[in-house]
Protein backbone atom coordinates (compact mmCIF):
# COMPACT_ATOMS: atom_id res chain seq x y z
CA UNK A 1 0.00 0.00 0.00
CA UNK A 2 2.93 2.08 1.01
CA UNK A 3 4.86 1.86 -2.03
CA UNK A 4 1.85 2.33 -4.54
CA UNK A 5 1.43 5.47 -2.62
CA UNK A 6 4.69 6.47 -3.41
CA UNK A 7 4.26 5.83 -6.74
CA UNK A 8 1.38 7.93 -6.89
CA UNK A 9 3.34 10.93 -5.12
CA UNK A 10 6.21 10.75 -7.98
CA UNK A 11 3.98 10.52 -10.84
CA UNK A 12 1.68 13.29 -9.95
CA UNK A 13 5.16 15.22 -9.52
CA UNK A 14 6.44 14.76 -12.40
CA UNK A 15 6.73 17.43 -15.00
CA UNK A 16 3.61 17.47 -17.73
CA UNK A 17 1.98 14.80 -15.43
CA UNK A 18 0.52 17.86 -13.20
CA UNK A 19 -3.08 18.68 -13.37
CA UNK A 20 -4.29 17.89 -17.00
CA UNK A 21 -8.29 17.56 -18.05
CA UNK A 22 -9.22 15.42 -20.74
CA UNK A 23 -12.02 16.78 -22.61
CA UNK A 24 -15.30 15.00 -24.59
CA UNK A 25 -13.28 14.47 -27.78
CA UNK A 26 -10.71 12.75 -25.06
CA UNK A 27 -8.18 15.97 -26.36
CA UNK A 28 -5.65 16.40 -22.99
CA UNK A 29 -5.73 20.26 -22.02
CA UNK A 30 -2.78 20.86 -19.55
CA UNK A 31 -2.99 25.08 -17.43
CA UNK A 32 -0.63 27.61 -18.14
CA UNK A 33 0.58 30.53 -16.75
CA UNK A 34 -1.32 33.77 -16.52
CA UNK A 35 -4.49 31.93 -17.53
CA UNK A 36 -3.32 30.43 -20.83
CA UNK A 37 -4.14 26.85 -21.15
CA UNK A 38 -2.71 24.14 -23.59
CA UNK A 39 -5.00 21.60 -25.82
CA UNK A 40 -2.56 19.45 -26.64
CA UNK A 41 -3.02 17.51 -30.29
CA UNK A 42 -3.47 13.82 -31.23
CA UNK A 43 -2.80 12.39 -34.41
CA UNK A 44 -5.75 13.30 -36.73
CA UNK A 45 -7.15 16.72 -34.96
CA UNK A 46 -8.97 19.45 -36.42
CA UNK A 47 -9.72 22.63 -35.93
CA UNK A 48 -13.21 21.29 -34.46
CA UNK A 49 -10.73 19.47 -32.07
CA UNK A 50 -8.86 22.29 -30.31
CA UNK A 51 -12.28 24.18 -30.34
CA UNK A 52 -14.26 21.22 -28.39
CA UNK A 53 -10.49 20.69 -25.82
CA UNK A 54 -11.14 24.49 -25.08
CA UNK A 55 -14.48 24.61 -25.22
CA UNK A 56 -15.00 21.34 -22.20
CA UNK A 57 -11.87 22.94 -20.47
CA UNK A 58 -13.41 26.39 -20.15
CA UNK A 59 -17.21 24.97 -19.04
CA UNK A 60 -15.89 22.23 -16.71
CA UNK A 61 -12.68 23.48 -15.39
CA UNK A 62 -12.87 27.49 -15.61
CA UNK A 63 -16.28 27.19 -14.98
CA UNK A 64 -16.90 30.20 -17.76
CA UNK A 65 -20.59 31.22 -18.61
CA UNK A 66 -21.51 30.25 -21.85
CA UNK A 67 -21.41 33.77 -23.28
CA UNK A 68 -17.86 33.92 -22.20
CA UNK A 69 -15.59 34.01 -25.21
CA UNK A 70 -12.64 31.78 -25.39
CA UNK A 71 -9.23 33.16 -27.70
CA UNK A 72 -6.78 31.69 -29.32
CA UNK A 73 -3.57 32.56 -28.03
CA UNK A 74 -0.84 30.56 -30.48
CA UNK A 75 -1.21 28.87 -33.82
CA UNK A 76 -0.81 25.11 -34.15
CA UNK A 77 2.55 24.07 -33.76
CA UNK A 78 5.01 22.37 -30.85
CA UNK A 79 3.32 22.29 -27.37
CA UNK A 80 5.19 24.04 -24.76
CA UNK A 81 3.98 21.24 -22.14
CA UNK A 82 4.13 18.20 -24.06
CA UNK A 83 7.17 17.17 -25.36
CA UNK A 84 7.10 16.04 -28.97
CA UNK A 85 3.28 16.96 -29.84
CA UNK A 86 1.85 19.33 -31.33
CA UNK A 87 -0.80 21.57 -29.64
CA UNK A 88 -2.66 25.12 -29.49
CA UNK A 89 -2.96 27.52 -26.26
CA UNK A 90 -6.29 29.27 -25.14
CA UNK A 91 -7.23 31.48 -22.74
CA UNK A 92 -10.50 33.21 -21.63
CA UNK A 93 -8.34 37.15 -21.89
CA UNK A 94 -7.35 38.45 -25.03
CA UNK A 95 -4.28 37.87 -26.58
CA UNK A 96 -1.69 40.51 -26.76
CA UNK A 97 -2.08 41.04 -30.49
CA UNK A 98 -5.94 41.40 -30.52
CA UNK A 99 -8.76 39.71 -31.13
CA UNK A 100 -9.09 38.97 -34.95
CA UNK A 101 -12.28 39.69 -36.84
CA UNK A 102 -15.13 37.55 -37.29
CA UNK A 103 -14.64 34.84 -39.06
CA UNK A 104 -17.04 31.73 -40.45
CA UNK A 105 -14.44 29.19 -40.72
CA UNK A 106 -12.35 27.18 -38.23
CA UNK A 107 -8.56 28.11 -37.95
CA UNK A 108 -5.58 26.75 -36.27
CA UNK A 109 -3.73 29.56 -37.09
CA UNK A 110 -5.32 33.05 -36.39
CA UNK A 111 -4.07 34.36 -33.34
CA UNK A 112 -6.68 36.08 -31.57
CA UNK A 113 -9.28 34.05 -33.04
CA UNK A 114 -12.52 33.14 -30.57
CA UNK A 115 -15.68 32.41 -30.37
CA UNK A 116 -18.37 31.96 -27.44
CA UNK A 117 -17.58 29.03 -24.64
CA UNK A 118 -20.83 27.20 -25.23
CA UNK A 119 -19.83 27.27 -29.33
CA UNK A 120 -16.65 26.35 -28.77
CA UNK A 121 -17.79 23.34 -26.75
CA UNK A 122 -20.68 22.26 -28.91
CA UNK A 123 -17.69 21.09 -31.58
CA UNK A 124 -17.51 18.00 -29.03
CA UNK A 125 -21.41 16.61 -29.95
CA UNK A 126 -20.51 15.28 -33.30
CA UNK A 127 -18.13 13.07 -31.01
CA UNK A 128 -20.95 11.79 -28.69
CA UNK A 129 -18.60 10.80 -26.31
CA UNK A 130 -19.77 10.45 -22.49
CA UNK A 131 -17.17 11.63 -19.58
CA UNK A 132 -14.65 8.44 -18.24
Amino acid sequence: MLRKLCLALVVASLPGSVLAFIALNRMEVVPMQGGVFEVIGRVGSGAADYWCGAGDYATVQLRAKATQRVYMWSEVGPSQTRSGKTAIQFSLSVPPSGAAESSYSLSMKRIGDNMRVSQAQNYCRSHNLSRF
